[in-house]
């Protein structure tokens, strides 16, 4: 039974009915036998990251959040408080689980709840949480409403940078679906091509590529027109997944362009 079904049956579980810090430290101790000590201390180093590991993979994390999903059809307002149960403790694992519970939840989740998606990438600071963050749950929010669009536009301009990249990001469910916003895509990658952060670069040719993957011509056609002023990793990453020749064409172009 989906989630769906579970409202339709009078079967959906509410805040009300459940301790969240209880559930959020049930998923925990879920999850802590399938870490191991060496996956926590390579992910921590592989991420920089302040946090505390417990060593988990991100496909049992998921298996965790799945199996505590199927076992309560929460609303919305349940799936966000049992998230940020999960995210107010300093854990890696507890706060992938949130993500996960957010984006197995998009469904339920509307515009308004962009200020929390927010909240959280901005505590993130990092691409491990940030990520799905921005494209599975932001993105996935304004692809469904698109009257959230301008939260999204105010993110391109915002002075955090992991903000901006989480723009960027949000066009990828429309890209994969089928539904590409190409006019946000120039609108934000414009005003951001010239940055000098890794994370910005990095983004713009990631969904670049995702859009060649459809739409190779247009790829082909805006890369060659910022072909000069783009970084190297975004223009590796806009080419990765366009036909060999195209590609080389735009190689050419950039060889002759780029000093």
């Amino acid at each position: 039974m989906d989630q769906v079904d579970g409202e339709a049956r009078g079967t959906v579980t509410r805040v009300t009915d459940f301790d969240p810090h209880a559930e959020a430290a049930a998923i925990t101790e879920a999850m802590r036998p399938l870490g191991t000590p060496r996956r926590a201390v390579q992910e921590k180093r592989y991420l920089k990251s302040d946090l505390e590991f417990l060593g988990v993979s991100v496909p049992d994390i998921r298996r965790t959040v799945t199996a505590a999903l199927r076992s309560r059809h929460l609303d919305r307002e349940a799936a966000l408080v049992l998230a940020l149960a999960l995210w107010r403790e300093p854990v890696h694992e507890r706060r992938m689980a949130a993500v996960e519970m957010l984006r197995q939840s998009v469904r339920n989740l509307g515009p308004s709840d962009l200020g929390t998606v927010e909240t959280l990438i901005r505590e993130a600071r990092g691409w491990a949480l940030a990520d799905g963050l921005a494209a599975d749950v932001a993105g996935a929010i304004v692809l469904r409403h698109p009257e959230g669009w301008p939260r999204i536009d105010e993110w391109a301009g915002d002075g955090d940078f992991w903000i901006r990249r989480s723009a960027l990001l949000a066009l990828l469910p429309g890209v994969r679906g089928g539904q590409p916003d190409l006019g946000r895509f120039h609108q934000y990658a414009d005003r951001m091509l010239a940055e000098k952060e890794f994370f910005i670069r990095k983004a713009i040719g990631w969904v670049l590529r995702e859009i060649s993957k459809r739409d190779p011509a247009w790829a082909v056609s805006w890369t060659g027109q910022h072909v000069q002023i783009m970084s190297g990793v975004t223009f590796r990453e806009a080419v990765r997944r366009l036909p060999a020749d195209r590609a080389d064409q735009l190689r050419e172009a950039r060889a002759r362009a780029v000093p």
